[in-house]
């Protein structure tokens, strides 16, 4: 398989992966703070990417110096502050609307990576993007119950679900950069992006002195750190390493595209759990898989 075309096919499985984590994430994410989630499954994934890497036998292998400052600037970024504020965005807006907003990712992915690396698309792989994000859009835009709320809470949800979809487009143009200027370990980049996240999540919750682990009190701690672990390990510790692959192998734009197909994954999901989709969800899907087709023939041209 073409080296361009194995990466899209990693950014796709990370989106799926993805998916699957947010519905799980969804669950307990009303339960478990926004900033304490993001620091239990970046542990939980940290702890899993060690395990692989002395598995690899790479555990205590020398890191170029350069590419470790980058990768840790950009999980301060993408992770300690993205991924929070894409937490708190889920707790008030509900996934689709959630997931909506992180449509934003791609372009601001691909400008990012104009200004700072100085990486471009051809004119017919920008319709493909827009083809993704539009059909993406048209089908998370569509009003669901669980998007109803006050509104501040709205209010809330959009101010961060934008931070967030910004804050994850830089830590990827800056995460590609180390990436693509060296030959570190895609486990160890992503450990030490989960590591500068869990160092910005731990000061924040510093910050906000906050008793933590309250949830733990719960009847029902025990499904929460089970749902946790399952989450963690499919979306953090999986779908982090294949993102990591994915932007070794292609460009900013196309991966941060194509990983954010995740809302096209929750349909069938959604289906599985005997919730309704619509036609118009449908239809979406259909546009947006045809974006991804383009993006799929352009990179193996």
């Amino acid at each position: 398989m073409h080296p361009r075309l194995t990466g899209e096919v990693a950014a796709l499985t990370a989106a799926l992966l993805w998916a699957v984590a947010t519905i799980l994430f969804r669950r307990i994410g009303r339960r478990v703070p926004s900033a304490e989630l993001n620091l239990l499954k970046g542990l939980v994934a940290m702890a899993l990417l060690a395990a692989a890497l002395s598995v690899r036998g790479s555990l205590g292998a020398p890191l170029p110096a350069r590419a470790t400052a980058w990768l840790l600037v950009s999980g301060a970024i993408g992770i300690g502050i993205g991924d929070t504020a894409y937490f708190e965005s889920l707790r008030c807006l509900g996934s689709r609307l959630a997931l909506l907003l992180g449509m934003l990712a791609p372009p601001l992915a691909g400008l990012t990576a104009f200004a700072l690396l100085g990486e471009t698309l051809a004119a017919p792989a920008w319709l493909g993007v827009g083809l993704v994000v539009g059909g993406v859009a048209w089908v998370v835009s569509e009003k669901t119950p669980e998007s109803d709320g006050t509104k501040r809470a709205l209010g809330r949800g959009i101010a961060c679900g934008v931070l967030a979809s910004l804050m994850q487009a830089l830590g990827a143009v800056l995460s590609r950069a180390a990436l693509v200027s060296s030959d570190i370990d895609v486990f160890w980049s992503a450990l030490l992006r989960l590591a500068a996240g869990a160092v910005i999540t731990l000061f924040w919750l510093a910050a906000r002195r906050r008793r933590p682990g309250l949830w733990l009190r719960a009847p029902d701690a025990g499904r929460i750190w089970t749902t946790l672990l399952a989450a963690a390990g499919l979306g953090t510790f999986l779908g982090l390493a294949l993102q990591q692959f994915a932007l070794r192998l292609t460009s900013a734009g196309i991966a941060q595209t194509l990983l954010a197909t995740s809302p096209i994954f929750v349909l069938p999901l959604a289906a599985l759990a005997r919730e309704r989709v619509s036609g118009r969800a449908v239809l979406g899907a259909f546009v947006a898989l045809a974006g991804v087709a383009m993006l799929f023939g352009l990179a193996s041209w």
